[in-house]
């Protein structure tokens, strides 16, 4: 049976925040008399300001056993690093208890740990002796460590001239190779290229395979179904679902189904005769399931809710969408005319769904336009009807993390030898 390692009950905490208050105009003397006030007032709340409590983590409580690799995801702003802190002992919870049984190793962000003036070298031994280690046992581990972050060349140069990827390659060797038995790692990883982040996820299979325990934040889904076996869900402070991966990250991208639902109904900044309108965009799965955000290399569902006259039939309609990046550049378009689908639609009729079965986009975020035509003629165009998000996924299906730089799409491919057949004499 597995020891627990982590226990943790009803963990809270709270902070104070300090709202401005806006003036609608101010003048110069306005700023200087403030200021003035400021330095005669340090010692009380300054004036002008607004407290309110703000709950980052609200009565969170499991287990983890000896050996889990344990993801923990959820929207910027869930309490993920917060509890990455609490249990790395850097901030204290404001209402609970925890109980960790094991040396923490925690890389929660650039340059965890490591004192800017000093040298790599002299960093790695200043970790480990922090981590509880002797100078032997981090002497035995030096060589190991220095060629997994691959600084050599800088390794007695301090600190504070390294790159930030410089700085998490060494940062995470030596967290990763001085055997601490709980290894806490946040979304720190993403500043790694693609290839050293490969490297690290083989790393912390390896750890936990040698029966130490990973905690693991990112919004990478498909870093976290690659490494981990099970899963938190944080949403508002609050765990939603504890579970096998799989489950806890189908749940995340079903979300909230407000969130997901795009309302186009009081639209006025759109053109057309109005024949056809569009209502209600939705994004959905294979099962039909409202998601919050697509996963790269899933069956994708752009669902389109019309209106049109009631009692009529129109046999000649056309839809198209066009998808834009983060910048707002054209990267593709769906549309019906392309795909000669011709789309009859009568009083039976409340949606249209478009179906993309291996979804190629990378994750981000992405804008889109709608447009449809009946007889040529346009019926409803609304520019920058909305955005919705996609989440890493295992686009290739060979449960290997696909690099970030390869541009806006993963095409499907294959690569074949050919051999020249050779004359028998």
């Amino acid at each position: 049976m597995s020891t627990t390692v982590i226990q943790v009950e009803n963990i809270s905490k709270s902070y104070i925040l300090k709202h401005q208050n806006t003036e609608r105009y101010t003048a110069l003397r306005d700023v200087l008399a403030n200021k003035i006030k400021n330095i005669f007032n340090s010692v009380t709340e300054p004036s002008g300001l607004k407290s309110e409590e703000f709950w980052a983590l609200k009565n969170v409580s499991f287990e983890i056993k000896q050996g889990d690799r344990v993801g923990i995801i959820g929207r910027n702003g869930a309490g993920k690093s917060t509890l990455l802190k609490i249990l790395s002992r850097i901030i204290t919870p404001t209402k609970g208890r925890i109980i960790i049984n094991g040396r923490v190793a925690s890389l929660l962000e650039v340059g965890t740990g490591f004192h800017p003036e000093l040298t790599g070298r002299e960093n790695v031994f200043l970790n480990g002796a922090i981590l509880g280690m002797n100078r032997a046992e981090i002497k035995k581990k030096f060589d190991e460590i220095v060629a997994f972050a691959e600084v050599e060349k800088f390794l007695d140069t301090p600190v504070k001239r390294y790159s930030s990827g410089m700085y998490v390659r060494l940062a995470f060797a030596v967290a990763a190779h001085l055997e601490p038995e709980i290894l806490v790692v946040d979304e720190v990883l993403a500043v790694g290229d693609a290839e050293f982040q490969k490297k690290c996820l083989g790393k912390m299979k390896d750890v936990s395979g040698e029966g130490r325990t990973v905690l693991f934040v990112s919004h990478n889904m498909a870093a976290i179904q690659n490494l981990c076996d099970k899963a938190i869900y944080l949403k508002n402070g609050q765990i939603q679902l504890i579970g096998e991966t799989g489950n806890v990250i189908s749940t995340y991208l079903k979300g909230s189904l407000d969130n997901s639902s795009i309302n186009l109904a009081d639209r006025k900044d759109r053109s057309g005769n109005g024949i056809v309108r569009f209502q209600l965009v939705k994004l959905k799965d294979e099962n039909n399931n409202q998601l919050q955000a697509f996963q790269c290399g899933n069956l994708s569902i752009l669902s389109i809710q019309i209106t049109f006259q009631k009692n009529s039939v129109i046999n000649n309609l056309h839809i198209a969408v066009g998808i834009d990046d983060k910048y707002g550049n054209r990267i593709t378009q769906l549309n019906s005319e392309v795909t000669n689908d011709v789309l009859s639609i009568n009083d039976t009729t409340n949606s249209i769904d478009i179906v993309m079965n291996h979804l190629p986009l990378q994750p981000g975020s992405y804008g889109f336009t709608l447009f449809s035509t009946v007889n040529g003629e346009i019926t409803d165009w609304i520019q920058e009807a909305g955005s919705f998000d996609v989440e890493a996924g295992d686009f290739y299906n060979t449960g290997k993390l696909p690099p970030d730089s390869q541009g806006n799409f993963f095409i499907d491919h294959q690569f074949i030898v050919k051999h020249t057949e050779r004359m028998s004499l």
